[in-house]
């Protein structure tokens, strides 16, 4: 597996009417009731149900407590110490570097020692994972500063495991000729998208049916936040194909599609000639400007953007989002809302069907089918530490 050589950034797409368009949306569910936070949240379970997750009075938190840890020691007896190590060697993990809070570096300076400490999220989760005896798992961590095609460097020699709050998606294991060369482990996470604004522009950005020719939204190139984007506002179709008379910038200079196939962006991939995208303007009046920003420093260069003007939104996942709303202390705010969730998970290679097993089975214990998430991990960071432990049979 380890000769696969990954997508080049700017590759050619297949037609979209190829297996490899993210039409099916295997992994991405609708809902019309999520709700962001560490107080309550419903996310899609891995029996395919919604659960609520709500946090107890704080009188009966004790008892929960109690019976919790009980539950947890009784199923770590029967179950944690029976199942085979997932791997005798040091699996060799990339991770994003700038999606904070749930995959980030220390440092953000991709030449500083700290750009490869792991923080957020993602990164207890992997330690938790380390914790739990008889697996034999561990992890030398690396930071990754570009987004593009991220998700299949595991197919190289370089990575075993990808993560950064990459959404899955079928059309992301496939290389740019069509061939599966990664997978993904079950999601762990769940995401939608949504927009941050200035404060002053809560009402006037408050939906996207709202973005007009004169709006100017943020993106990152490649993520499901620009293409929910193109999607919302009418800018593509939902095989990714850019609307007749949008034109777009790129280094090459500008072209403007013609509402075929050869235009096409996905979160997967673009056709070549959209390649390196800095612009987009709208076909028409009713639709918003998009500009591209981040693709070497990440989101933060959104953020400085929508705070000094440059641009009037930016269109990212909701948890990214919340988190540069809570920072701006009443300077930005969360509009717009999608009701579509979709679900995170990390990469391997195609051929690691054993270990992605086995690591499955793992983040279904620490996530209790994922009834824990990223609202519960909020409020307790120390979560999947206790968890892991109780794996062990330990308090």
């Amino acid at each position: 597996r380890r000769n696969v050589t990954p997508a080049k950034a700017g590759a050619g797409i297949q037609n979209p009417h190829h297996p490899s368009f993210p039409r099916r949306r295997e992994s991405r569910i609708r809902t019309n009731s999520v709700v962001f936070g560490p107080k309550f949240i419903r996310i899609p379970t891995l029996a395919g149900i919604t659960a609520d997750l709500t946090t107890p009075p704080s009188n009966l938190r004790p008892v929960v407590a109690v019976l919790g840890l009980a539950l947890l020691l009784l199923a770590a007896c029967s179950s944690g110490g029976e199942a085979p190590a997932c791997s005798e060697d040091t699996l060799k993990v990339g991770f994003y570097a700038f999606f904070a809070p749930i995959s980030y570096s220390a440092d953000d300076n991709p030449a500083a020692d700290g750009f490869n400490t792991h923080l957020g999220y993602e990164a207890d989760l992997l330690s938790a994972l380390e914790i739990m005896e008889g697996e034999g798992m561990s992890f030398s961590r690396r930071g990754i500063a570009a987004w593009d095609n991220i998700w299949l460097l595991s197919a190289g020699q370089e990575y075993d495991l990808i993560g950064g709050g990459i959404t899955i998606l079928d059309s992301r294991t496939k290389d740019a000729d069509g061939n599966q060369v990664v997978q993904f482990t079950s999601g762990h996470v769940g995401f939608r998208q949504s927009l941050l604004v200035r404060a002053a522009d809560a009402e006037r950005l408050s939906s996207h049916d709202k973005l007009t020719d004169a709006v100017r939204v943020g993106v990152l190139a490649g993520t499901t936040g620009e293409s929910r984007l193109l999607e919302l506002t009418g800018l593509a179709n939902s095989d990714g194909v850019l609307a007749a008379g949008a034109t777009v910038e790129t280094p090459e200079g500008t072209v403007t599609a013609d509402g075929g196939t050869d235009y096409v962006i996905t979160p997967a991939m673009a056709t070549g000639n959209l390649g390196g995208r800095t612009y987009i303007r709208p076909a028409s009046a009713d639709m918003p400007q998009v500009v591209y920003l981040g693709n070497e420093v990440g989101e933060k260069e959104l953020l400085e953007a929508l705070a000094s003007g440059a641009i009037d939104a930016v269109a990212r996942g909701e948890v990214g989002n919340r988190t540069a709303d809570n920072a701006s202390k009443g300077e930005f705010v969360v509009t717009a809302l999608d009701d579509l969730v979709e679900l995170g998970g990390f990469t391997l290679a195609a051929g690691d069907t054993e270990l992605a097993s086995c690591i499955n089975e793992r983040i279904k214990w620490l996530t209790d089918n994922r009834n824990i998430g990223y609202a519960e991990w909020l409020e307790d960071p120390s979560i999947f530490t206790a968890r892991g432990q109780a794996w062990n049979g330990k308090p």
